[in-house]
């Protein structure tokens, strides 16, 4: 499966976001990835909708859109009509999770699950065939710049060996304190496409941060 990365605005500078989008996509973006958070299922604010339809007129990447707000049936089309192309939710609070999931298909997203770090695996043993990504989370969400948790590496080689067992192909998306010095252990226990805000937007040169990063996953 090919190895992406996709940069979270979230680390972006706002006052100039359309020139920070076009910079990380000519600097070899795959995906443009948004966290949506409400102040209640996570301890901050960041944007909505408004943010997502600014985006889809800076690029054609992919707009990754990670939902994680109480309620989200209740704005999967808002979200959509905005320019999602991939809707992640969380099962916590989700109450009828295959109808959520099966919700932002009919839509006309690509319908995705986030783990936070606590949450099992077994979650996703009935929806496999529902999903066309899955998300775990490397840091307890919230806020940018946290740092990776170690324990997330055992996590992905599991959920890796779930789906092998299940015949099951999606790619398995990683975000929480992604830099270039842990990419290449991620990978190797499973991850695909890999968030990272600070770990791009707080560098020098995007270009050469993610040319590195592609460089370390593919080795």
């Amino acid at each position: 499966m090919k190895k992406l990365i996709a940069p979270s605005i979230l680390s972006a500078d706002f006052t100039c976001l359309e020139k920070e989008i076009k910079a990380v996509e000519a600097a070899g973006a795959d995906y443009i990835h948004i966290d949506i958070m409400d102040g209640h299922f996570v301890p901050n604010i960041t944007v909505g909708t408004q943010i997502v339809a600014a985006a889809r007129r800076c690029t054609k990447l992919p707009l990754d859109v990670h939902l994680m707000i109480e309620n989200p049936d209740c704005y999967i089309d808002d979200f959509i009509t905005a320019g999602s192309s991939v809707l992640t939710v969380h099962p916590e609070v989700c109450y009828h999770l295959q109808r959520t999931l099966k919700l932002i298909k009919d839509k006309g997203a690509r319908p995705a699950v986030a783990l936070n770090p606590a949450t099992p695996l077994c979650t996703l043993e009935h929806i496999l065939p529902d999903v066309e990504m899955i998300l775990i989370m490397t840091v307890n969400p919230g806020f940018g710049g946290q740092k990776f948790i170690p324990a997330m590496l055992q996590k992905l080689r599991q959920l890796k060996e779930m789906l092998d067992s299940a015949g099951v192909t999606v790619p398995i998306e990683v975000d929480g304190g992604i830099v270039v010095d842990n990419i290449a252990d991620v990978s190797r226990a499973g991850g695909d496409i890999f968030v990272s805000g600070s770990g791009i937007f707080k560098t020098a040169d995007y270009a050469q941060t993610i040319a590195e990063m592609k460089k370390r996953i593919a080795s």
